[in-house]
C-alpha cells in the first residue's frame, strides 16, 4: 500500500460511509426519532433460553436412549437366523 492510503485511513476509520446534506440527513433522523418502526418488547430473559435448551437437549437424550433401548429389545426377541450344517 502507499502512503497516501495508510494515511487516509488511519484519519478516517468511516471513510466508506456516505454523507449526507445537512437538510437530508435532518429528514432521517427525524423519522428515525418517530418511532415508526419501533416495536416494544420484553427484557430479554437468557436463564428462560437456557433452560429451554436443557429441556430440549435432554428430551432428545431421552428419546434417543428409548429408540435405542427399543432396538435392543426387539432385536433379542426375535430368533436369530441359525445355519444348519
Amino acid at each position: 500500500m502507499t502512503e497516501s492510503m495508510h494515511a487516509s485511513k488511519s484519519e478516517d476509520p468511516d471513510n466508506n460511509e456516505r454523507r449526507l446534506y445537512p437538510e437530508d440527513q435532518a429528514k432521517v433522523d427525524t423519522f428515525l426519532k418517530s418511532g415508526v418502526n419501533s416495536v416494544e418488547r420484553k427484557p430479554f430473559r437468557p436463564i428462560i433460553m437456557i433452560l429451554l435448551l436443557i429441556v430440549v437437549v435432554t428430551g432428545f437424550s431421552l428419546l434417543s436412549q428409548g429408540i435405542a433401548l427399543w432396538a435392543l429389545k426387539s432385536r433379542v426377541a426375535t430368533p436369530a437366523h441359525q445355519e444348519t450344517h
